[in-house]
């Protein structure tokens, strides 16, 4: 049997502006949901007929209630295989500014935490997310061309 190449989810980094620095959401996965107490980013499934960037916009809505005020693409796809279903899974990644630190929870994650880029890494539980984290932060504060070049929208 030939192993699927799919495209069916999103990651999705979220930061907001403190003090000039960017700050990053981190939210926690409910106890009754895949990889439960996981800190994670936005993430989610792509619906029939959505494209990436906007099933990580429908994401950042319900999961978080935010508004996005900028989103860009980051320099890294992520993937993973999934032996069940002999699947191997690119997960593109994007990058969103919010300007309002409150969130509406939704009932897939129990806490939230806005934190700098290395205490975030420090909550991530998968590779690829921390590397994305890092290479948003990046792009954010080191890599000013390569960020203006991934941008999806500015207000």
């Amino acid at each position: 049997m030939k192993t699927e190449i799919v495209v069916r989810v999103v990651d999705c980094h979220i930061f907001r502006w403190e003090d000039e620095k960017p700050v990053f959401l981190l939210l926690k996965r409910s106890e009754n949901q895949i990889y439960p107490g996981v800190w994670q980013c936005v993430t989610g499934k792509i619906e029939k007929n959505e494209t990436p960037n906007d099933a990580a916009l429908r994401e950042l809505k319900e999961e978080t209630g935010l508004v996005p005020s900028s989103m860009w693409t980051v320099d890294q796809v992520n993937h993973f295989f999934e032996a069940e279903h002999n699947r191997m899974n690119l997960i593109p990644v994007f990058g969103v500014e919010v300007e309002s630190p409150n969130i509406n929870l939704s009932l897939e994650h129990t806490e939230y935490k806005w934190c700098c880029v290395n205490d975030g890494i420090d909550l991530m539980m998968w590779n690829q997310q921390k590397q994305g984290l890092i290479n948003f932060h990046q792009m954010l504060t080191e890599k000013l061309e390569k960020l203006k070049l991934s941008t999806i929208f500015k207000k």
